[in-house]
């Protein structure tokens, strides 16, 4: 069975095609890398090692993974693997896979890490996902793993604005990627700078942090605006999205065969690495 969504790829191949990340400051994607690999154990990121970035997109973590292993395998069935290859090109380690979770046609059991940020609540089936991808690991080696949390550490207010946004997202995902993208760089000029900023400066006057992080859109607050127009189009353009709870994620993993389970206690919702058995 094929474990994707036709209209998601394609809208993802025109997110990567408009936001390639090549004006993003090196500065910043060493902030980001930090925050979504903190809990990935490093060790396993050594010239000995191959591994795959399920869903690379437009190649950006690829891009600092790759020069610390053997090999990785950058695998994205939208458009957008043509924009990994070309950000990519300097790197000989690399190879580009135009496939879904669902048709890599790899061995079992043949690779020494993993991981998929942002991508696999995007399919159809995101345990099924999750499951695929395990399966590629060797023994004792590291999944890496990001899914869109259901606000189940935040405010009750949270949910409430999230749903006003999914009629939104259910709506414009569903214009023409002209119209989409115009959309998206509305509400990013008009709902995610100011309260991002809003955030940023109650954190610089000194009020506690679980404050500023409950102010919707905080995670953006040091962010650019390159970041965050990406980042609206991504959660208003895209057609299929899911979220889960941190206990979800936790039995989803475990079902597929990874143990050792331990979550990010930082932003973004929810990080997690687990280990195959």
């Amino acid at each position: 069975m094929d474990n994707s969504d036709d209209a998601t790829i394609k809208g993802f191949g025109d997110e990567w095609e408009r936001f390639d990340q090549n004006c993003l400051e090196q500065e910043e994607l060493n902030s980001l890398f930090n925050k979504y690999f903190d809990i990935f154990p490093k060790q396993f990121l050594n010239k000995k090692n191959v591994g795959f970035d399920m869903g690379c997109g437009s190649g950006r973590w690829a891009k600092l993974i790759a020069p610390k292993v053997k090999k990785l395998h950058c695998i994205d069935p939208s458009p957008a693997i043509n924009i990994a290859k070309n950000n990519l090109k300097s790197f000989k380690n690399c190879e580009f896979h135009n496939k879904g979770v669902s048709n890599i046609n790899f061995s079992e059991e043949s690779m020494d890490f993993g991981f998929s940020l942002g991508v696999l609540h995007h399919v159809p089936d995101t345990e099924a996902a999750i499951k695929s991808c395990v399966r590629l690991l060797k023994k004792n080696s590291p999944f890496l793993i990001y899914l869109y949390y259901s606000f189940d550490n935040k405010p009750f207010f949270y949910k409430v604005v999230w749903k006003i946004t999914e009629i939104l997202r259910f709506i414009i995902s569903r214009l023409s990627y002209p119209l989409r993208y115009f959309c998206s760089q509305i509400i990013a000029f008009f709902i995610y700078i100011p309260l991002s900023r809003i955030a940023l400066i109650c954190e610089k006057i000194g009020f506690r942090k679980k404050f500023v992080e409950n102010i919707p859109l905080s995670f953006y607050r040091s962010l650019s605006i390159y970041t965050i127009k990406t980042d609206a189009l991504d959660r208003f353009g895209t057609r299929l999205e899911k979220r889960f709870s941190k206990r979800e994620i936790y039995y989803m993993m475990k079902r597929s065969g990874l143990e050792k389970i331990r979550f990010s206690n930082d932003s973004p919702y929810w990080i997690a690495v687990g280990i195959k058995t």
